[in-house]
């Protein structure tokens, strides 16, 4: 990767074998509802929260793998609804508060939330028809709270699983992955990382960090060749990785 591919020109600090470490200054992927890629295994998800107000019932819940776009589709309906995000910190003020303002509570299953704080904003929700829109990586069951009250309201949401569907939608996530790094990757690596890897959002995401990093520190752009390393790096068997030819470096 040059300036022209990224954008700006990496910054380089030498390292102790005198080659080039870059330093990693981060970046902001993109929470756009244009920029959201849909398809089978999000696209009713993607419908009903289009569809806000004309929600049949308030109570909401986004339920899939991380990287799934649980956070992303919050980030459309929160623009859509002009809803105020809760934490843990300050679910049981909002509970007590009551209102009607539209709520998001991302990460219900593992971010810390005081069981009898979720349940009263639950609670309101169905009672007071205050649009509420929850995120959680693991079903219903498997959540952490110790009675089944909390549960219970939760199984009244209407509920959306997420999942990458096929080729095409991991392709798409892998383009928009790299662009938010504003790094360009020829088709032909996507195709070929799609085709080995392991089949999960948050592996797309592990390995298009991976690959960027080794293309900065090799100083080239992103490659076949460096793309073989990287799933190689991430435990993909050395048998799966046949370059079939010559590498177009």
């Amino acid at each position: 990767q040059d300036a022209a591919t990224t954008g700006a020109a990496p910054q380089m600090s030498p390292d102790r074998s005198g080659g080039q470490l870059p330093f990693d200054y981060g970046h902001e992927p993109s929470h756009l509802e244009d920029d959201f890629i849909e398809g089978d295994g999000n696209r009713l998800a993607l419908a009903h929260i289009r569809a806000f107000p004309r929600w049949p019932h308030p109570l909401t819940l986004l339920e899939g793998p991380p990287k799934a776009g649980k956070s992303h589709l919050g980030r459309i309906w929160q623009e859509r609804a002009g809803a105020m995000p809760a934490t843990p910190q300050s679910a049981e003020v909002l509970a007590h508060a009551a209102g009607r303002q539209p709520l998001l509570v991302e990460d219900v299953d593992r971010a810390g939330y005081a069981e009898a704080a979720l349940f009263h904003l639950l609670n309101q929700s169905m009672r007071d028809g205050r649009p509420v829109l929850m995120t959680s990586r693991a079903p219903i069951a498997n959540w952490p709270f110790a009675t089944d009250d909390l549960k219970s309201r939760a199984r009244l949401a209407q509920h959306f699983t997420l999942a990458l569907s096929d080729d095409i939608q991991l392709s798409q996530m892998f383009v928009k992955l790299f662009g938010d790094r504003q790094v360009a990757v020829d088709p032909k690596v996507v195709a070929y990382l799609v085709r080995r890897m392991e089949r999960s959002p948050e592996e797309a995401v592990a390995l298009t960090d991976l690959l960027d990093r080794m293309a900065l520190a090799q100083g080239t752009a992103i490659t076949r060749r460096i793309a073989a390393a990287a799933l190689a790096e991430r435990g993909v068997a050395q048998l799966e990785l046949d370059l079939e030819g010559d590498d177009d470096e």
